[in-house]
């Protein structure tokens, strides 16, 4: 378990960097977007601002897991992370639903002002920075196999591309269609919302004990390779932060021995854990008949 937590704690460097650079480029846009007069711009920055709360939830959760079994929690603290990113869910999906409220509120109000060019500028650095954090985070989440991380960075990038979308709003709205800052910034409410619905998604199949029917097969298939099993009567998992817990029920020969039985199940733990990444699995053997 040791190297589990040495993960989380490089983990912890990820969502760091990305508190910081939201924290950076939130400020930035909200202010430019309200002197450049961008809808788009402010969306975008909105959006940023709920990233830093999805960013925080990761970190806390990153703390907690790393607290060790006790009585109350025999296998870990582990899922604390994905009950943090279930809030930060509530939190976002409440923000996506205010700035489509403004967004399309705006359409009838009309008099739209045209955002100024720099905006454009604004929002085409922003996303740069943005995509160099989800480099780096992309890069450390393989490195130490770390799921929520991967779920941030793919974050990252889409934060990225909302910039951009953002943009090409400004952009169309100086060739004298400035709804189209508008709608840039409805469409970023509905990306806000639609990640919000990802996470939450993800989120309570975990914490429900929803498991990849595909994942499950290759399991089982690895279960299956394993000299000396006769049969796999049945495979059972669940999500445990990054991890898996497995129950497997397996048929052997029935003339092994007792020591012959416990060797086999020894290599089933051992090849789940070097295949699957699992942190437990508990091995029942039968008697084939």
């Amino acid at each position: 378990m040791v190297n589990v937590y040495e993960e989380i704690r490089k983990g912890e460097r990820g969502a760091w960097v990305s508190i910081g650079a939201y924290l950076l480029l939130s400020g930035f846009k909200l202010i430019s977007g309200y002197i450049f007069a961008s809808s788009a711009l402010l969306a975008d920055g909105f959006n940023n601002v709920t990233d830093i709360v999805v960013s925080v939830a990761v970190l806390i959760g990153l703390r907690i897991s790393q607290k060790p079994p006790d009585s109350d929690h025999a296998y870990g603290h582990f899922r604390a992370e994905t009950i943090a990113a279930l809030l930060a869910s509530f939190i976002m999906a409440v923000v996506g639903f205010q700035v489509l409220i403004d967004g399309i509120g705006s359409i009838f109000k009309g008099g739209k002002q045209t955002p100024d060019i720099t905006s454009a500028g604004v929002a085409v650095i922003c996303a740069v920075i943005m995509l160099g954090v989800y480099l780096y985070n992309s890069r450390l989440a393989r490195q130490i196999n770390n799921k929520a991380l991967l779920a941030a960075a793919k974050d990252n990038l889409s934060d990225a591309l909302v910039s951009v979308g953002a943009a090409v709003g400004i952009i169309g709205a100086q060739l004298g269609l400035p709804w189209l800052d508008t709608v840039a910034a409805i469409a970023v409410g509905f990306m806000i919302c639609k990640t919000a619905w990802d996470i939450f998604k993800d989120s309570t199949h975990s914490l429900t004990d929803g498991f990849d029917e595909q994942e499950l097969s290759d399991l089982r298939s690895t279960i299956a390779h394993i000299p000396g099993v006769e049969r796999i009567r049945d495979v059972k998992a669940r999500v445990h932060g990054n991890h898996a817990l497995v129950d497997v029920v397996i048929e052997v020969n029935p003339q092994l021995s007792l020591i012959e039985g416990h060797r086999i199940s020894d290599r089933i733990e051992e090849r789940l854990q070097e295949v699957h990444n699992t942190m437990h699995v508990h091995v029942h053997v039968e008697p084939k008949l």
